[in-house]
Order: structure tokens, then sequence, then C-alpha cells
């Protein structure tokens, strides 16, 4: 089933079915608020960084996407801000008309019934392959360790420093990363901010949220802390990043 990776500019005809395809996303994951105020945009306006994939036996229908933004950040140190601060200094970039210096990795799925069949890896390279194309030095990406919400109240740089014994890191995502070519660089300690009020978290994860503290909540990295008297509830993700250097195509 020979695969076919191209951009969205190439093949528009994807872009209302990137929102459609399914994801194996949790309902809160959709809800951070910076997402929904750019993420359309930056599809929009940045198609040559986004890619489409679909295979012989499903022609026409997508399996797996890339996403990714040029950007400008003004400091040595990658942000604290993972995920939300690439949105905004993406947009940022577009807006002061500045040169972006490099371009980062959104995210990269696959379809729920496509996932363990290899695609992710050939979405990275692919994702690679493609900002070096567009003449940029490196892949930077706030990873989201696919593995980390099996243990939610690990610290983030605890668990990202685990290796096997073969020196590649423990968790898979981060084993695909730095197998491709990634290093890990640092902790982004609040990637991603996702409050809500109690009822809200109720109705995207279907639980309680009817005791103050810490909640440990199904896909959540880390626990989500919740305030009855006050009736909201803050999810704070960290991620980790990762830096691909890059090859200019021949």
């Amino acid at each position: 089933m020979p695969l076919r990776i191209t951009t969205l500019a190439e093949r528009p005809h994807f872009r209302d079915e990137l929102w459609d395809m399914p994801t194996s996303w949790p309902e809160f994951m959709l809800r951070d608020a910076t997402g929904s105020l750019f993420y359309e945009v930056c599809v929009e306006k940045y198609a040559e960084f986004v890619l489409v994939a679909d295979d012989d036996d499903e022609p026409g229908r997508l399996v797996a996407k890339a996403m990714s933004v040029p950007f400008t950040w003004p400091r040595d140190e990658l942000p604290d801000g993972g995920w939300d601060a690439v949105m905004l200094w993406a947009w940022h970039t577009r807006m002061t008309g500045a040169e972006p210096g490099t371009v980062s990795a959104l995210e990269i799925t696959v379809r729920p019934d496509r996932l363990g069949t290899g695609l992710s890896p050939l979405m990275l390279a692919a994702l690679r392959d493609n900002a070096a194309r567009l003449g940029f030095g490196e892949l930077l990406a706030p990873v989201r360790p696919n593995a980390k919400h099996l243990e939610p109240r690990t610290p983030m740089a605890e668990y990202a420093a685990r290796t096997r014994p073969d020196g590649l890191p423990a968790d898979p995502w981060l084993r695909v990363h730095v197998r491709a070519g990634g290093t890990i660089v640092k902790v982004a300690p609040r990637s991603m901010t996702v409050p809500g009020t109690l009822a809200e978290w109720r109705e995207w994860t279907g639980l309680p949220f009817d005791v103050s503290g810490p909640v440990e909540v199904p896909g959540a990295l880390v626990p989500v802390h919740c305030d009855v008297e006050q009736d909201h509830a803050v999810y704070v993700e960290p991620n980790v990043w990762i830096r691909h250097h890059l090859t200019a195509p021949a």
C-alpha cells in the first residue's frame, strides 16, 4: 500500500478533511484556547508546511497528517511555553513581516485504525524533509511523550531522561524522534494550558470534579488542578523540546 505524502498546498482538497479525520486525542486536548484561536489560521496561511497522507488502500482519504509552522523566536533558549508559544510567535512573525528563522512541528496524527503500522516515523521524516526543502536548517518539536499519561505524577524532566539499555529514550515517541536524528533539549513546562469550569471538565472527561486538588484524567500527562470553591480546573501540560538539525537536499 504505497503511501503518498504531499503538502496541503499540492492537494488543497484535503483541507476540510484535516478537521474531519478521526483522531485519538482526548476531548480536553481540543480545548486549548491558543489552538482554537490560531490553529486553523496556521493551516490556511502555511499550507506548504502541512503534510497530508493517503495510500492505495484508501485513495483520497487521509490516513495521517502533520502540521508545522515557521516562526522567529527572539531568544537563544527555547520557550517554556512550548506548543502555545509556537502558535503565538508564528502569528507574531507573520503580522510583523519578520523573516522566520526556524520551523516547528505542531502535530503528527495517525488515524486510530492505522496506529501501530509505522506511519508516525514516516510522517516525521517527511516533516524533516519538507522543512529542509523550504530552506530551514532545523525542525523543532514540542513533543508530547505518548506513554507519559501512564505516569501522570512523575515529573516530566525525570520521565524524559529515562533511557533503555541501548541509550535511546524509554518513551516510544521520544525514541522515534531521537532515532530520526533529534536531540532532546529541555522540558517545556507549560506547553499547553487548558482552563475550564468544573461543568466543562465534567463534560470533557465524564469525571465528577467535585473535590479540590489534583485530578488524574485519562490521557493527561499530569494531573488537572481542580478548585471547587472557585469553580474552575486548569490543565498545564509539559512537553519536551526536541531539535532536529537538517541537511539541505542535494
